[in-house]
């Protein structure tokens, strides 16, 4: 009798029906849509956050360097034939300097890796050397008012300086590390054998760009200034294009840095998510003097067109979707108390015939769901369309992340001193002590819209949720007629 009667309305009120499914189902939609939105820039936040620090990493630590460190000390002329460090070089002389530095990381010993390994909820913990590498050659120009004086009386040469990074990785721990993330596309990757060898892993937009292969070789400076080769034996990607330029054994980084028992990066996995937080205190207890930096507080230095994405899905989306949805549930109770109002005769009829007040609202309420989860039904529909649109049509979104202390250090050209990267001059106010970035490396990601079973779940709940709520309106003015009223207008 309840589903006969049910069916039998809905039937004859389609109009009516479907105008408030269909409102429903717009509301529902649109959050679908905002929802997987939003999930779809976290997504490609994370991805980000994923290639600066690897596979399994959760907690990155570093130490800033302290004043000194890290850099080149001032440059002396000791190098490439010279003269004695300190001393004036003469004119015409050409010097060849092939330098690696730390930059902005100070070194933490290696016992300090073993230490966090120790930790309670920590799996696993790998130190890694994080390096600029310099090449710079010309020769010395004459000078009216001696060298330093910046007025040059004879002419000179000089090669665009050469800058790339370089990352000392432990053998011992492929798990974890500057290495983790990447994907071997030619040759092969580091071995156990290989940590006292002079081989190379390159990063294949580096390798690319000067035309190096498996089997070429690479000059890897010290810091004498002298350079080493090492035979490159695999070319890696590493996702996103961050990374390192090359990649060498971590023993062979420490000798030729000069920091036997140093490093200056220790990546950490933690045994679960649950436990970052704690395992981060942990580790700041230990070192306190350290910076020590998880994906969550990396997360904010995120710049770029991801950022506005996901300022625009959390925010205007967000409230967007609920004035909509709003909307739709008002209209849908002002239309179900409409159509209550005109079923006057009807229902004073009904309960004049016996029908208690219970039924009726029991009647009402069912149309109501029903047509909230038609609504939802249609809402799902819609929302699918919506994430496939919007993962269609968006514009491949884009992120910078700068030289963060605690993330790894990324690939891409560097500045020497107040310069420009490759122009060829010296800068302004002689040698600095260290580099700095040219840019900050721009990642690109595709947005993908997901919809999930619990985005369905929950928006075909709304739906339901918006139904009932205009059927408790629509019943509540039901359950108030009495029977003396269908007598009055009955004609």
């Amino acid at each position: 009798m309840f589903l006969t009667y049910l069916r039998r309305e809905l039937r004859r009120r389609a109009r009516q029906a479907i105008l408030i499914a269909l409102g429903l189902a717009l509301g529902v939609g649109l959050v679908i849509t905002v929802t997987a939105a939003s999930a779809g820039v976290r997504n490609a936040q994370s991805e980000v956050l994923h290639s600066l620090y690897g596979v399994g990493t959760d907690i990155t630590v570093t130490q800033a360097a302290a004043p000194g460190e890290g850099g080149f000390g001032g440059f002396g002329f000791g190098f490439g034939g010279g003269g004695g460090s300190g001393t004036r070089p003469k004119a015409g002389t050409k010097i060849n300097s092939n330098r690696l530095s730390t930059g902005a990381y100070g070194p933490i010993a290696v016992t300090s890796v073993t230490a966090i390994g120790r930790l309670k909820n920590v799996a696993g913990s790998a130190g890694a050397l994080m390096l600029n590498d310099s090449k710079i050659s010309f020769t010395v120009p004459s000078f009216s008012g001696g060298f330093g004086s910046g007025s040059p009386s004879g002419r000179g040469s000089f090669k665009p300086p050469v800058f790339f990074s370089v990352a000392g990785v432990d053998l011992s721990t492929g798990a974890l590390g500057p290495l983790s993330s990447g994907k071997i596309t030619s040759g092969r990757t580091f071995t156990a054998t290989d940590a006292s060898s002079d081989v190379a892993v390159v990063d294949a937009d580096y390798a690319r760009q000067n035309k190096l292969s498996v089997g070429s070789t690479i000059a890897i400076g010290d810091t004498k200034g002298a350079g080493t080769s090492f035979s490159v034996i695999g070319i890696v990607s590493s996702p996103s294009g961050t990374g390192s330029n090359v990649y060498v054994p971590l023993g062979r980084a420490q000798a030729l840095a000069g920091m036997a028992g140093k490093v200056n990066t220790i990546y950490v996995a933690a045994s679960s998510a649950t436990e970052i937080s704690g395992v981060q205190k942990e580790i700041s207890g230990l070192l306190p003097k350290a910076t020590v930096t998880t994906a969550s507080s990396l997360a904010s230095e995120v710049t770029g067109s991801i950022a506005s994405a996901s300022s625009l899905a959390n925010t205007l989306g967000r409230w967007l979707a609920i004035a909509v949805l709003a909307a739709a549930f008002v209209l849908a109770v002002l239309l179900t108390m409409s159509a209550v109002a005109r079923r006057v005769r009807e229902f004073g009829t009904l309960k004049a015939l016996g029908w208690r007040s219970r039924r009726v609202v029991g009647q009402v309420m069912g149309e109501a769901l029903a047509i909230g989860l038609a609504g939802g039904i249609v809402g799902v529909g819609l929302g699918y369309l919506g994430a496939t649109l919007v993962g269609k049509f968006t514009s491949p979104l884009t992120a910078s992340v700068g030289q963060l202390t605690g993330s790894a250090t990324p690939g891409g050209a560097r500045l020497f001193g107040g310069g420009r990267s490759g122009s060829g001059r010296f800068p302004a106010g002689g040698f600095p002590g260290r580099f700095t970035h040219a840019a900050s490396p721009t990642v690109t990601v595709h947005l993908i819209a997901p919809v999930t079973m619990g985005i369905i779940g929950g928006a075909v709940l709304l739906a339901i949720v918006g139904g009932l709520i205009a059927g408790g309106f629509g019943s509540w003015s039901a359950a108030r007629l009495r029977p003396a009223d269908a007598l009055t207008r009955v004609a």
